[in-house]
């Protein structure tokens, strides 16, 4: 199209008044109106679940510290009840991805369902040091072994990593007729306190909230690694972080960036952990000081893998397919993220 003289004389004034408003808008608003595909980038959205066990502390300490943030990343955090409705709103892509604690069969479990769907690129080992699960009883119980929770009311967080891992637990443990009850993790307590059952395959801090509050104590911990690993400073890869494989595909370099800052919130609990422990408060239901009393978990992010660890974790992820759980054998290595 030829452009005649009044033509290109209205679009010289548009340019004039347009360079007038920059100039007025200041410093914020030229950045904002002359480079808006740097504000889309320091807008993208990563939206991650998770479920309130001190096992997500790299994640809470990430947020609370700003790392993702000084990526560029908007990190909408989404609170569920249990590990399960992460993973189903995972795969309705509702969430884009969970938090460590997030229990790894639960992932494993909707991994089946949508292959390809979940991409793990941090976990949680847990044994007897590095506590995240334990066995509670009232303080004034009479058991003193695994075995003496026989034909009694055991209580477990919600879902079916949980319910299986505490029936293989009190099954191996000699604990035979014990009935599993689901309970949100966060009346477990509660529901011991007050004689509703005898005992409860929780994890932390649940334990740390009973023991200071006189109305629980620790039967066992590191209960997994010793049932289900056959060792007891095994390390269980129970809770994972992940991403889903649409998310990575459609986002490869924000998905990047993403797992660079939450390293760091991993790094940040390796190196300080007890100035990590305060970003449980808020997260998860222990307060003020008695965050310094809570155990943590150890952190595995997906280029830290040893042969021997992919074992224990295949090890832990083959006990469901065992009993039926998983609807055909599921192996690890396709589950973690590459890079």
């Amino acid at each position: 199209m030829k452009l005649d003289a009044k033509t290109l004389t209205a679009a010289a004034n548009a340019r004039k008044t347009q360079r007038r408003q920059l100039l007025q808008a200041g410093a914020a608003g030229l950045a904002t109106l002359a480079m808006p595909s740097l504000v889309r980038a320091q807008a993208a959205k990563v939206r991650v679940g998770y479920w309130p066990i001190a096992a997500g502390l790299p994640f809470y300490a990430a947020v609370e510290q700003g790392y993702f943030k000084a990526a560029g990343i908007d990190v909408e955090v989404q609170r569920y009840a249990g590990a399960q409705q992460i993973m189903e709103a995972m795969l309705a892509e509702r969430c884009d991805g969970s938090a460590n604690g997030t229990g790894s069969a639960n992932i494993a479990i909707g991994e089946i369902a949508a292959p390809g769907t979940f991409k793990i690129f941090c976990s949680n080992p847990s044994n007897q040091k590095n506590v995240l699960d334990e066995v509670l009883v009232p303080t004034a119980s009479p058991a003193k072994v695994m075995a003496d929770l026989k034909g009694k009311r055991v209580a477990s967080g919600p879902g079916i990593q949980n319910v299986t891992l505490a029936k293989t637990v009190l099954e191996r443990g000699g604990a035979t007729g014990a009935t599993v009850v689901e309970l949100p993790i966060g009346q477990h307590v509660a529901a011991l306190a007050a004689g509703q059952v005898d005992g409860c395959y929780t994890l932390e801090p649940t334990g740390t909230i009973g023991r200071l509050n006189g109305s629980t104590r620790v039967l066992e911990a590191g209960v997994i690694a010793k049932y289900v690993l056959g060792d007891p400073m095994a390390p269980w890869f129970g809770g994972s972080a992940s991403l889903t494989g649409a998310f990575i595909k459609k986002n490869p370099e924000l998905a990047k960036k993403f797992i660079s800052a939450y390293a760091q919130g991993v790094q940040y609990v390796r190196t300080k952990p007890d100035e990590a422990r305060q970003y449980l408060k808020g997260y998860t239901a222990i307060e003020g000081k008695l965050t310094s009393e809570v155990p943590l978990a150890a952190y595995t992010m997906y280029n830290e893998f040893t042969p021997a660890d992919v074992a224990h974790f295949q090890k832990f992820f083959d006990l469901f397919a065992e009993k039926g759980i998983f609807s055909s054998r599921l192996m690890v290595d396709s589950m973690l993220y590459k890079g």
